[in-house]
């Protein structure tokens, strides 16, 4: 297939092109380059003939429309998203205006593009989501494909209007779309912003290690390529119209994480003296912050065949390995806006 997608020079969109390309496929990169996207992310696949990069902003229609009429894809991928929570307690407005008026566009461009195309039935919308659109669970629950909607966040609230839009597409214009949300995800290539990577840079810099509140919050972790493999597969095999839950099957709360890698660092790379968990922290917590997420991935398995490959401790393993291999990569994010900053405290 030529797949279009969004965020392709983002973590999770980075991965997704360098999987759809070692997969066979055409793959056209539609990225604004926001602070969180580095081309870097793509360069072992940026020479592929396979390959190209469109520098749009899904927040203007007429550009996304040129990029369709100069490609022609088979299949649109929309990862493209402002993501972090903190970022959208300070700052609402970039969540409302990327995901879900960015949405908007590339819905009503991929209709019009399909119309155009008389409607082949081969082309697939699939529009990637996150678990925190269903809220906070308990001790107890997973989260389903029929979880109601309960989020609780700017950026949260603006996912679940970006969902309730493309299955509006769907029921009123027969747009062929799909749809999944997925739960934490770490790796490579990860933004130094969120939890993982933080802690791993904060610690290497001899810097405090800061967990939110008593560290009680659990997540369900998901390794990036797995994520990226399992979205793939519900692109190629996800049946019309239906969600998919895409969980990693590793619930960890956010102190059981930080300690575990903090005994991967020990053993990496250890300290003259003491260990990494020394420098842990606990901070004022985040506003609402949801106290568990996790996902029910029995749709996924059973329909489509998936599952995860790695446990968390051995992606976490592959994932400090990676930061501590490429050093010059996250050197070079030290001074973007927001890096190193506590966010999301004005509320």
């Amino acid at each position: 297939m030529k797949i279009l997608v969004t965020g392709g020079a983002g973590f999770i969109g980075s991965a997704v092109v360098r999987h759809a390309i070692a997969a066979g496929h055409h793959v056209v990169n539609l990225d604004a380059l926001t602070y969180a996207a580095c081309l870097e992310n793509i360069a072992s696949v940026a020479s592929s003939p396979n390959y190209a990069f469109e520098q749009t902003d899904i927040r203007n229609r007429v550009d996304i429309d040129t990029v369709f009429a100069k490609h022609s894809p088979d299949a649109v991928m929309h990862l493209a998203a402002e993501s972090h929570v903190d970022r959208s307690i300070d700052g609402p407005g970039d969540f409302i205006e990327t995901n879900i008026t960015g949405t908007y566009n590339m819905l009503e461009a991929a209709r019009t593009y399909w119309d155009a195309q008389g409607k082949p039935e081969g082309f697939r919308f699939h529009h990637i989501s996150t678990d925190e659109v269903f809220g906070s669970l308990g001790a107890e629950g997973q989260f389903t494909e029929t979880t109601p909607y309960d989020p609780r966040s700017p950026y949260s609230a603006s996912k679940a209007a970006s969902d309730h839009l493309v299955r509006a597409w769907f029921h009123t214009y027969g747009l062929p779309v799909v749809l999944s949300n997925c739960s934490n995800n770490y790796g490579p290539y990860h933004f130094p912003e969120k939890l993982i990577p933080v802690v791993i840079l904060n610690a290497l810099a001899g810097k405090d290690l800061p967990i939110y509140g008593d560290g009680s919050n659990v997540r369900d972790w998901l390794y990036v390529e797995d994520h990226a493999d399992a979205l793939l597969t519900v692109l190629s095999k996800g049946a019309l119209g239906e969600s998919y839950n895409i969980g990693g099957e590793n619930e960890r709360s956010n102190l059981e994480l930080v300690k575990t890698l903090c005994a991967i660092l020990d053993a990496k790379r250890p300290k003259a003296s003491g260990s990494y968990a020394d420098q842990i922290t606990f901070v004022r917590d985040r506003p609402g912050h949801d106290a568990r997420y996790a996902i029910d991935p029995t749709r996924i398995a059973t329909e489509l065949g998936w599952r995860p490959s790695v446990t968390v401790e051995e992606g976490l393993e592959k994932t400090v390995q990676w930061y501590l291999d490429n050093e010059a990569w996250w050197r070079a994010l030290q001074d973007r806006q927001g890096v190193g900053e506590r966010l999301g405290v004005k509320a």
